[in-house]
């Protein structure tokens, strides 16, 4: 019979190409103390290095005080290419008692019920840490989903319910429809975890025809609800905090501007000393040189 556990292995393990292992590999040397290397998202779906790479770094040690994840922007000649990766670093302790939904973040359990690989890991014993926390973002994701989600529906309608409420919370500004995208990319995946994470995670239901009804007590789904309705208003300020943060401390944070820039308008910004030591004081110069180049490139008007 196939559990949880055994889907979360199975993914963490998909193969991966030799592009995103190799970039894996150097941010793992950079630094003694990586445990493991995660990398998820887009990149991970269409197998391409196009755009930017995104890896979380898992380190040794106990829970970090404060704020976390730590974030950089790198880049790297390999193959042929230049390689842009975008990198959250943070202590594998903190990461797991995230993802159990033991904190008020959201971000880790959200994300990371969605696929990922473990591209690099230091030992056998750090990878069935990684899985199970893995396994604990499936089953805190689910425990809310039955919560926000209908009384009875498919699969589905639970993990829309559950995106919808996570991305109002988490202060991201994503097009309406985007759990859409995120679940039409390989629905059999979701609806083949979420009954698997609801019995992991103590939850009983229904299936009739795969219509789910998860079988929770007034109280469970009072007692999530409130437990929700916590984590919904500590969302904002928390990515707020973040947010400013990581403006003074965002490793690479000019050099991933301006290749934003040039990538969304077309205008190249070259990347001075001064701009890359300052990027919040840098910036208004680059909106204001940005305005002046689509200006005198756009239409006239007679």
């Amino acid at each position: 019979m196939i559990t949880l556990g055994d889907v979360v292995r199975r993914q963490l393990h998909v193969p991966t190409i030799a592009a995103v292992r190799d970039v894996a590999a150097i941010l793992a040397g950079d630094a003694p103390e990586t445990a493991a290397v995660l990398f998820y998202g887009s990149n991970l779906r269409t197998g391409e290095t196009e755009g930017v790479l995104d890896f979380y770094v898992l380190t040794a040690g106990p829970p970090e005080r404060g704020l976390w994840p730590t974030v950089s922007y790198r880049e790297f000649d390999l193959h042929g290419e230049t390689l842009r990766a975008k990198i959250a670093t943070m202590r594998l302790a903190t990461f797991a008692k995230a993802a159990a939904a033991q904190t008020l973040d959201t971000t880790i359990w959200t994300r990371f019920v969605q696929p990922s690989a473990l591209v690099w890991v230091r030992d056998p014993a750090t990878a069935n840490r990684v899985a199970m926390a893995i396994g604990d973002a499936a089953k805190s994701a689910a425990r809310f989903a039955a919560a926000l989600g209908p009384q009875t529906g498919t699969a589905d309608d639970y993990w829309r319910a559950l995106f919808r409420q996570t991305y109002a919370a988490e202060l991201r500004v994503e097009r309406k429809g985007r759990e859409g995208q995120i679940l039409g990319f390989d629905p059999g995946r979701y609806a083949e975890l979420l009954p698997l994470a609801w019995t992991a995670d103590g939850i009983a239901y229904r299936d009739e025809a795969g219509m789910l009804k998860p079988d929770l007590s007034p109280a469970r789904r009072n007692a999530l609800l409130r437990a929700w309705g916590r984590r919904r208003r500590a969302g904002k300020p928390l990515n707020v905090a973040r947010l400013v943060r990581a403006a003074f401390t965002f490793e690479g944070a000019a050099r991933y501007g301006v290749w934003k820039v040039e990538r969304h308008t077309g205008v190249a910004v070259p990347l001075t000393p001064w701009r890359e030591k300052h990027p919040i004081l840098a910036a208004p110069g680059v909106f204001w040189r940005v305005w002046r180049a689509r200006a005198q490139t756009g239409p006239k008007t007679v």
